[in-house]
């Protein structure tokens, strides 16, 4: 049973003079208990605006959210903050990308975990800076009793990293939503991050969306994996599925673009053309159709609907099995 049901989510910025720009535009996805759901996409497709919607992080003015998010049976939209930072930290944790940003500079990290334990878990002052050294040290921070009393810009991103990590595990949370955890560092540190997140989903039946750009987390972490592009979903399988036989041009495209240890000595990366910028409304038709290799006529004409059963498409001309086994997988 899902714990956490997202149903046709749609986040809709409005400013003063502008037209409407839908960031998020139907996304529907379920994550169950100890399950790691990779929402995967260049930057500008939706990803980080589907996670802050969910977590209740939007401002309030200029943008409007409809759709539900179902955690437990209890519609999250429409909760009042004072509802939503009860869940926050409690039954909802969340990664962010820039811990430096993330962060507050001017407390020592210590107190930004303790202040969650007292808040959360009704913990005395004294318990929960036992309970904080013991977090820092299961996140892998050496001497963590002395990094209690040290702030962000004393410590290596790395460790400020693990810190994040360590404050939104801090009350056991049964989702924990991670934003490119593994950005800005160096590829040892990353490899320690994921194998510290796949560790906690395997060990606590916590579930886990990680949110990411790279196809290289997603191939050693995710159980499912949602290709978003112009806010909504494109492709959704199973990750061997997906990396064995890429359907939809965008997700192929993704894959191409990788460089590979077995490709010949040479042998060039095929880019996808423009930019994410470069798109349709999907009221007009399929927004990845002005860089899609396989458009057609009725791409730019007509949306297509995502079908499928346990796996979903969203494409009029979808690539060929036989064209993603040779390219999509070389």
């Amino acid at each position: 049973m899902a714990l956490l049901e997202v149903r046709d989510l749609k986040v809709v910025f409005q400013r003063r003079g502008e037209r409407p720009f839908a960031a998020v535009d139907g996304v529907s996805f379920d994550v169950e208990p100890g399950q790691t759901v990779g929402l995967v996409g260049e930057s500008g497709c939706g990803k980080s605006v589907t996670s802050l919607a969910i977590m209740g992080l939007l401002p309030r003015r200029g943008n409007k959210v409809t759709g539900s998010v179902s955690f437990e049976g209890t519609n999250l939209i429409g909760l009042s903050d004072k509802e939503m930072r009860d869940r926050r930290g409690r039954d909802l944790g969340m990664v962010f990308q820039d811990p430096l940003s993330s962060l507050n500079p001017v407390i020592p990290i210590g107190l930004q975990i303790t202040e969650v334990l007292e808040r959360h878990r009704g913990m005395p002052r004294k318990q929960a800076k036992v309970e904080a050294e013991e977090l820092l040290g299961k996140v892998g921070i050496p001497d963590p009793n002395r990094r209690l009393s040290e702030y962000p810009h004393q410590l290596s991103g790395g460790m400020r990293q693990r810190a994040l990590i360590a404050i939104a595990l801090a009350c056991r949370p049964r989702l924990l939503i991670a934003d490119e955890p593994t950005t800005a560092l160096d590829v040892t540190i990353q490899a320690q991050i994921l194998a510290l997140l796949a560790e906690l989903v395997r060990d606590t039946e916590t579930a886990l969306v990680m949110i990411t750009h790279d196809l290289g987390v997603v191939a050693g972490l995710c159980d499912e994996v949602n290709v978003l592009y112009g806010g909504r979903i494109v492709e959704r399988a199973e990750r061997h599925e997906l990396f064995a036989e890429p359907r939809h041009p965008y997700t192929h495209g993704l894959l191409a673009s990788i460089p590979r240890l077995d490709s010949a000595r040479g042998e060039k990366l095929l880019p996808i053309k423009g930019s994410v910028a470069d798109n349709i409304p999907w009221d007009g038709g399929c927004a990845f159709a002005p860089r899609c290799p396989n458009a057609l006529d009725v791409c730019r004409s007509s949306s297509p609907d995502l079908e499928g059963d346990e796996r979903l498409l969203r494409c009029h001309n979808p690539v060929t099995p036989a064209v993603a086994a040779g390219e999509g997988t070389r």
